[in-house]
């Protein structure tokens, strides 16, 4: 047994020195992003004299929207920024210059821009419900429970400790503790798309295990910090993204219970 505790832990040293790799997926999505608003327009040049810009434009926000459902919230503002310079370079005038003398082009090209971003981040957020969404019942029964306690309970202490425990159960943790409106130091932490960082630096839990140390999961009311659970990892393996997201979720449930009843002591 000590052969094995001693294996395990060698494990996870080794693996909490890796740094982050992006996922096959990702990098096809960023490399899309760069490459495919410039395929689109290229496409687009034998038409724009035919075509409107705002067609034309149209067809770029397609991409981008593709991108962005395909792949990730960076790869999508990738291909919005990428969508509008190459729109300015193949389909306004002065042509295959970055120069633009049309009052209107230059309000088409950034309406490209910010309605590429903006769709992006849609589509980015549509994802991740839509992983929430198919993910196994058990998750959605934290969620539920936790929901209705939030709706009956006064006492926001008792929904803190509520989500304390769902969340020590759900990601296999060893502790897990409250702390209110304290951010003391830089731990790791534990962000809203189920990633994390270690410093300012992303963390590939999926490959590398939880880094070193407490990691926090921060709660907002309103969009306002009210405190942050702090996990204490368990010796167990990574809890899958959609577990991490349910964790999340459940923070936020408790940071909506804190912003509603007032301050709770730590925990």
């Amino acid at each position: 047994m000590s052969t094995m505790t001693s294996a395990w832990k060698q494990h996870r040293s080794r693996t909490r020195t890796t740094p982050r790799t992006w996922p096959l997926r990702d990098r096809l999505a960023l490399t899309a992003g760069l490459a495919g608003p410039f395929l689109a327009a290229l496409a687009l040049v034998p038409f724009r004299t035919g075509l409107s810009h705002t067609n034309a434009a149209l067809v770029l926000v397609v991409v981008v929207v593709a991108v962005a459902t395909l792949g990730s919230r960076t790869a999508g503002v990738l291909a919005a920024l990428s969508a509008a310079a190459w729109f300015d370079f193949f389909l306004t005038r002065p042509y295959e210059t970055f120069d633009i003398t049309a009052s209107a082009d230059i309000e088409t090209a950034v309406l490209l821009l910010v309605v590429g971003v903006i769709v992006s981040q849609l589509a980015a957020r549509a994802r991740r419900l839509e992983v929430i969404t198919v993910t196994d019942a058990a998750y959605l029964s934290r969620i539920h429970r936790t929901a209705e306690l939030a709706h009956s309970s006064g006492s926001a202490n008792t929904v803190v400790d509520h989500v304390r425990r769902e969340l020590t159960d759900l990601l296999g943790l060893r502790a897990c503790r409250f702390e209110y409106g304290t951010l003391l130091g830089q731990p790791p932490r534990l962000h809203n798309d189920g990633g994390v960082t270690a410093g300012r630096r992303s963390w590939n839990v999926d490959t590398a295990g939880w880094p070193e140390g407490d990691i926090e999961l921060r709660a907002y009311g309103n969009g306002r910090y009210l405190g942050r659970f702090m996990l204490t990892p368990g010796p167990g393996p990574v809890p899958p993204l959609q577990a991490r997201l349910v964790a999340v979720t459940l923070a936020d449930q408790a940071g909506s219970a804190l912003d509603t009843a007032g301050p709770v002591g730590t925990g």
